[in-house]
């Protein structure tokens, strides 16, 4: 069986290209089509069937772009209630796709219509689970409660999860391998593995969700501590339902200024650094300065999805990069510019004395944005006042003003965005970043 796995870094995403006798299936495509037919190409084949094993909620999908392209079927769950073309693929549907048969199984736990593809060729299996089995996890339950053609509780769904893993894999074979659409580092999970792909049989010795357990013990474990949900999750849903516009389209429409400036809500994709050397003020310093940044969690976490912006980016060069990461996650639609700043009415940011900061941390006021999750496990310092990230917009005036504020995330790259939040929110105070001296106090 001719599988390809396709990895984006950033989102911890993976998708899929099956290729037999000339004949290519794509399974949860991301929004950047070129590299399936790219693939299709040089194996000869040609794209006949896109599935969609869920409408995603942290990344936009190109299926409809495909079908548009290359007048390929999309099949996904007639549960998800899809406004573009499609049919119905649910349990005992099957597509043929040269030598090889899809089955679907619904697999109902991370959303209400989730499918996991059953492939077959002669003795081989592989499954493509989508975000109901991860490699040593489960899709997380609480992603549905406000987005998507069947909107459910967390509660509901983690049942559904709990009967999905004790009866929908029962009759498949130890060694098919498994597939999942994310894998470590991703939010539609807590506790995946570094591992790509599985066998059925190591998932069912080793990953928690198999194990022999009462249907609260389950639903408990599942339920707790499950990380935030950024901004945008539930405005990917509706736009993955509906089908997202092509991408290059999309984007080319944006304005482009070299040298130039901006008011209202103002995005700084430099790095820390450059950043604080000048910047427009009260703009956000949300970095994408590396491949594996998670810029595209944080601006959709940051930014609300009805928010117009403007992107500030080191250099020409580099826009197109940029408008593709923005358009991963659909912001495209609410991007105003992409500007280059001139060298006016910049303002930089004050470096902290990290001595004397270790030496009297009594003088500021620390501020911790790491995840709940991540502060439940324990303080740097003791007196720092917890702010996630993601709620730190909102937050911000809870802090008190009467010393001196330092921001710290675990490593430094949240920590850049938090700062300069606050330095926008926060009047007559000086902020500080610690940056990644952090790691001197861990």
């Amino acid at each position: 069986m001719n599988i390809k796995q396709f990895e984006y870094k950033p989102l911890a995403h993976y998708s899929y290209a099956i290729v037999s006798n000339g004949e290519m299936a794509l399974i949860d495509p991301e929004r950047n089509p070129e590299q399936y037919y790219a693939f299709a190409e040089a194996h000869n084949a040609k794209i006949t069937t896109v599935i969609e094993t869920h409408p995603h909620a942290d990344f936009v999908s190109s299926h409809l772009e495909i079908h548009k392209t290359t007048g390929a079927t999309i099949y996904n769950s007639e549960k998800l209630g899809a406004d573009y073309p499609h049919q119905p693929f649910d349990e005992g549907d099957a597509i043929t796709l040269g030598t090889i048969t899809l089955k679907a199984i619904n697999t109902p736990g991370h959303s209400p219509d989730s499918i996991t593809i059953v492939a077959t060729e002669g003795n081989e299996t592989a499954l493509f689970t989508g975000d109901t089995l991860f490699i040593g996890d489960v899709g997380r339950p609480d992603l549905r409660e406000k987005a998507g053609n069947m909107k459910a509780k967390r509660e509901e769904l983690a049942e559904m999860m709990y009967h999905t893993m004790q009866d929908k894999f029962n009759d498949l074979p130890d060694h098919a391998l498994v597939y999942p659409a994310h894998g470590a580092g991703s939010l539609c999970g807590k506790g995946m593995s570094d591992a790509s792909s599985s066998t059925l049989g190591n998932e069912r010795m080793g990953n928690w969700a198999f194990k022999d357990q009462s249907k609260e013990e389950f639903m408990n474990r599942l339920l707790d501590g499950q990380p935030f949900i950024p901004s945008y999750f539930g405005y990917d849903v509706d736009v993955n339902k509906t089908g997202a516009e092509n991408l290059q389209p999309s984007i080319d429409k944006i304005p482009f200024h070299e040298n130039s400036s901006a008011k209202g809500l103002v995005v700084d994709i430099r790095d820390e650094e450059t950043f604080k050397k000048g910047h427009l003020e009260g703009s956000f310093n949300i970095q994408a300065n590396s491949e594996n940044a998670k810029f595209e969690t944080w601006l959709g976490s940051i930014i609300e999805p009805d928010e117009s912006f403007t992107l500030v980016i080191d250099k020409k060069e580099t826009k197109d990069k940029l408008l593709h990461r923005v358009a991963k996650i659909g912001y495209e639609k609410q991007l105003n510019q992409v500007i280059t700043l001139s060298e006016k009415d910049l303002v930089t940011t004050e470096k902290l004395d990290v001595a004397d900061f270790k030496s009297h941390p009594e003088k500021y006021t620390i501020v911790d944005i790491r995840n709940k999750s991540e502060i439940e496990e324990g303080k740097f310092f003791d007196n720092a006042i917890p702010h996630p990230l993601n709620e730190l917009r909102e937050t911000a005036n809870e802090i008190p003003t009467d010393k001196p504020i330092v921001v710290h995330c675990a490593g430094g790259y949240r920590s850049a965005a938090g700062s300069s939040i606050l330095q926008k929110k926060l009047k007559d105070v000086t902020v500080y970043d610690l940056s990644d001296a952090v790691k001197d106090f861990q």
